[in-house]
Order: C-alpha cells, then sequence, then structure tokens
C-alpha cells in the first residue's frame, strides 16, 4: 500500500474521531485487515482439529481453553501491534539491535519452520474436503487434482496481495468473505442442532467456559465414572489424561502459532500505518480475529462433543457380543481403532480376557479415543439437517478453512523470506518466498501422509507450533519493556505493571502448553532408540544455554 493511501487513512480516521465514538467504529470497520489476516489462519485445519478432538475427548467441560488463549493472544499481538506502530521499525531488526540477534534470529527461523510445517494439514483436510464432504475429483488420482487447485487458487490471491491497490482491497474483501463463510457454516450447524427435538444443554455448555487447569492432570467428570467402572482404572486414567493433554495443547497451539506473531508487523508496516492506527488494531484484532475465532471453535466444540463424547458409534460397543458380527455396517477403520485400544489396555494390565466378556466401560473407554474426522462428524449431524446438507455446510467451511490459511501461510513466508535477506516485501523474490509453503504444504499432503491420519496431523503439527510459541512471547515481552526502541512510548506506571502482568502470564501459558508438549510425547527418532522429546530438550537447553552467552557479551560490550 503506497504512504498516499496511509495518509488518506490517517485523515479518515482523525476526521471520524471528531464526529464521535459511532463514527469512528464505523470508519475502523471500513478499514480493518490485520487483523481478518490473523482470523484467516487461526481459523485454518489446526483450529478445525484442535476443536473436534477437543469435543471428543473433552466434551462441554473444554469450551474455556480455545477462549482463554486467544484473549491472551490478543494481548501479545496487541503488544506487538504497539511496539511496531511506535518504533515504525522492523521487528526482526529491532530484536537484532536491542535485544539479541539469537532472538531475532530464532523468531525467523522459528515461523519459517512453522510456515512449512502448517501448510501440510491445511491441504490434507483441503482436499479431504472437496473429495469426500462435497463429492468433487473423486476419480482415481484426484487428491493430485484437489491439491493443484488448492495451490492454484491460493497463489491468485497471494498476487492480488502483493499487486497493492484495487488488489489490495479485493484481498482484503476475499479474506474478510472466506472467514464469514465459515463462521456461518458451523454456525448454521450448531443453530440447528438447537433448534431440534434434542435440543442443547446450554447451561452446560455456558459451565464449561469456566477454567479448569486440573483437566491438565484429571479425566473429565463425564469420563471419571466410566473409568471407576472399568476393569483397568489406573490404565484409562493415564491414557485419557495424555489424550487430554494433547488435544489441549493442539487447541491452544491453534489459538495464536508464532507465525502469526511475524504477520501482524509486517503486513501493517507494508500497509504504511504508524501510532496514529493503534486505535483501529486493537478494535480490528478485538472484531476480525477474536469474535469469529470464538464462534467458530465453540460451534465445532459443541457439535463434537454432542455427537461424539461418550457417545460411541451405534453397534461398536456390541460389536463383539453379536453372532453376525461379519455382517456389521461398522467401518474396519473403526473397528481396528476400536480394538487397537482395548487391546493396549489388555497388554497394560496382564489380562486374558475376550474382547466380548470385558465391561461396558472398558468399551466405550476405548471408543472415546478413537480418532474421527470432519467427515465423519458431518455424517453425525445428517438426523438434524438430512441427508447430504451437513456433508456440504461442513465441506465448504473447511474448505473456506484451507485456502485462507494456506493464503495467509504463503504471505508469512514471504515476508519472512524477504526479510531474511534484507529484500523489500515485493517483486518475484517475494512471491518465491510466498510459492513455497504451497509446494511442502503439497508434497507432504501428498507424498508423507494418506488415508484417515490425514485429517489428525493438524494435531502434532500444532504441538510442534506450540513450542516454538514462547520464542515469540519472550522475544516481545523483551522490546515492550526496552526504552532504547521505544523512548517515550514505552508504557509506565499502572499501563506498565498491567501489560507486563498480562504477558508475563501469556508467556507463562506458553511455556507450560510447550513443556507439556515435549515431555508428554513418546515418539522415537525412526530407526533409532532415541526419543523426541530427548531431541527437543537438547536444542532447547543449547538455546538457552546460547542466549546467556549472547547477553553477557552484549552486556560487557556496553
Amino acid at each position: 500500500m503506497s504512504e498516499h493511501s496511509a495518509e488518506q487513512q490517517r485523515e479518515r480516521i482523525l476526521k471520524a474521531r471528531q464526529a464521535g465514538r459511532g463514527a469512528t467504529l464505523v470508519e475502523y470497520l471500513k478499514l480493518s485487515g490485520p487483523g481478518w489476516l490473523q482470523s484467516a489462519i487461526t481459523l485454518g485445519g489446526g483450529s478445525l482439529a484442535g476443536s473436534l478432538y477437543l469435543g471428543i475427548i473433552g466434551g462441554y467441560e473444554m469450551m474455556w481453553l480455545q477462549p482463554l488463549m486467544m484473549i491472551f493472544g490478543v494481548v501479545m499481538l496487541s503488544a506487538i501491534a504497539h511496539v511496531t506502530l511506535c518504533s515504525h521499525e522492523k521487528p526482526f531488526q529491532s530484536l537484532n539491535r536491542c535485544v539479541s540477534p539469537l532472538l531475532g534470529w530464532g523468531w525467523l527461523v522459528a515461523s519459517l519452520m512453522a510456515n512449512l510445517v502448517w501448510a501440510m494439514p491445511q491441504f490434507s483436510l483441503g482436499t479431504a474436503a472437496l473429495r469426500q464432504n462435497l463429492g468433487l475429483l473423486t476419480f482415481d488420482g484426484g487428491e493430485y487434482a484437489a491439491t493443484l487447485l488448492l495451490l492454484a487458487v491460493s497463489s491468485m490471491i497471494v498476487w492480488l496481495y502483493d499487486k497493492g491497490g484495487k488488489g489490495y482491497r479485493a484481498f482484503d474483501i476475499l479474506l474478510k468473505l472466506m472467514v464469514g463463510l465459515v463462521v456461518v457454516c458451523f454456525f448454521m450447524v450448531v443453530y440447528t442442532m438447537s433448534t431440534s427435538a434434542e435440543g442443547l444443554p446450554w447451561s452446560q455448555i455456558l459451565q464449561g467456559f469456566i477454567p479448569n487447569p486440573s483437566l491438565i492432570f484429571e479425566p473429565t467428570e463425564s469420563l471419571r465414572g466410566l473409568i471407576d467402572q472399568s476393569s483397568a482404572p489406573a490404565y484409562w486414567r493415564e491414557t485419557i489424561v495424555s489424550a487430554q493433554r494433547d488435544r489441549m495443547v493442539a487447541a491452544a497451539a491453534t489459538a495464536v502459532g508464532i507465525n502469526m506473531t511475524f504477520l501482524l508487523p509486517y503486513s501493517m508496516l507494508k500497509r504504511g500505518w504508524d501510532k496514529e492506527f493503534s486505535g483501529l488494531v486493537r478494535f480490528d484484532l478485538s472484531t476480525g480475529l477474536f469474535i469469529p475465532f470464538l464462534l467458530a471453535t465453540s460451534c465445532v466444540v459443541i457439535a463434537a462433543a454432542t455427537q461424539f463424547h461418550g457417545k460411541p458409534e451405534p453397534g461398536l460397543i456390541e460389536y463383539h457380543q453379536q453372532a453376525a458380527a461379519a455382517d456389521t455396517e461398522l467401518s474396519p477403520k473403526l473397528i481396528a481403532e476400536f480394538e487397537g485400544n482395548l487391546t493396549g489396555m489388555l497388554n497394560a494390565s496382564g489380562s486374558k480376557a475376550e474382547f466380548a466378556d470385558l465391561p461396558a466401560a472398558d468399551r466405550v473407554l476405548a471408543a472415546t479415543l478413537i480418532q474421527r474426522d470432519a467427515f465423519e462428524l458431518a455424517n453425525s449431524l445428517e438426523k438434524f439437517t438430512g441427508k447430504g446438507i451437513a456433508q456440504r455446510v461442513f465441506g465448504v467451511g473447511v474448505i473456506g478453512m484451507a485456502v485462507s490459511s494456506i493464503v495467509i501461510l504463503m504471505l508469512i513466508n514471504g515476508f519472512a523470506v524477504c526479510e531474511a535477506v534484507d529484500r523489500p516485501s515485493t517483486g518475484w523474490f517475494y512471491q518465491f518466498g510466498c510459492l513455497l509453503p504451497g509446494l511442502t504444504g503439497a508434497l507432504g499432503a501428498l507424498f508423507l501422509w494418506s488415508g484417515k491420519a490425514k485429517f489428525y496431523l493438524a494435531v502434532p503439527t500444532s504441538r510442534f507450533g506450540m513450542v516454538l510459541l514462547p520464542i515469540a512471547y519472550i522475544a516481545f515481552l523483551f522490546l515492550m519493556n526496552n526504552r532504547e526502541l521505544l523512548g517515550n512510548a514505552m508504557p509506565r506506571g499502572a499501563s506498565r505493571v498491567l501489560w507486563n502482568v498480562l504477558m508475563t502470564i501469556a508467556v507463562a501459558l506458553a511455556l507450560v502448553g510447550a513443556a507439556i508438549s515435549i515431555l508428554n510425547d513418546t515418539a522415537q527418532i525412526p530407526g533409532t532408540t532415541i526419543y523426541v522429546r530427548h531431541l527437543a530438550l537438547a536444542l532447547v537447553s543449547a538455546f538457552l544455554v546460547a542466549g546467556v552467552i549472547f547477553h553477557l557479551r552484549r552486556k560487557n560490550v556496553h
């Protein structure tokens, strides 16, 4: 965006302020943009998968998690906006100059890694939605056509952004429409469920918005009775809690990812915004980011909890007790996961019992841990919407999520690649940087993961993102308290205390999430006996040691 356009926007804001609060809010609504960019990336495949699995494992009791993480995410993004708009300096340069090059490069490289990895589940979900939910491109090799279609559409939208002027405005409108489409689709699903004969337990749902951190260590109340009635309570408690932690970290990580902390400052600088736009940014983050995120994710959690939490597929619990089990309509995938969960329990407890002889509680708990996807959730909702309608509504919503997220991941990567080599974020090199997540996402979705694993791919990807998030939060906590950078714009007195308290809580939550993500991982590096968590802890330790060394050297220089 040209300086001339930014100056016109500044004049419009100042004129609206003179006309009163109502006129100012209307003008803010017209000029909003970066908040919707944030919404477009956070309402992606990760949020869909995180919300779905959160509802399945936690029911209504975990409604609080994603909004809480987003509230503190908005706090950090507001701080990032304040630092950027007041200094009018690129944050990467600010970090290198005022804090530590290690933190600056760590932030940039981590954002690049997150873009390249996070693009994979977006292509996976988009392809699955086109073929499964919408019934398009179902021929052999259709997944290649679907992936190419997603890449082509996303690249075209990114091209509009780089053109500026009318292309810029068209990009903003398209993005807002996609975010709005996602919210409307999932809201329609919950509205239909709420007005059905069965209705929804709104008192339980609203109670679920009250934070309950004990769920990090204890199973949800709705599953405790089943665990007590099972044949192996200790095993199920440990397994359920481990699954809850995984889902909680995945859902929390998709609220605000490290690459979102890179997107906001550079998208504002590209628009030519300065401190006169601070009010607009706060409004934009509230209306364009928090509200759509709250509505969309809450609707998915409600739908998943209502249909799947503690409610196995009809016929699954009785499967091994049926004489005609071979004639069942249950999918082989569902049966295999169900039996796998039961086998894990039997092996851990040393029991030789047959599946058919196990208590019903064991079978219900085993069914609760089965991985589902948006296709199965849409199928379960057909009794409310009619055959095919739920599939189409969910399909359109998922496509909107996937495309908007791919677009924003490409944009962020363009900014990051250009910043790494100190080039302006425009032209062919910027487009090259933008294309990289499109390529890694498409190739990863096609060749690294297949089948039902594609939807669940969003969970480990989100856990990876959670490990990186504290880097950004700590970096901007330092910048917010740096007088060399902010001068008189640095918060003072009670305002500074409030900022630091809120940002410290956000950093603490990010660190807890990262720790759980690492320590809860039981995977080994393929072909070795080395645990991934041990490698992660070694890398984190090396980063911290290097950070201390850089800090001491910088202190000695000054």
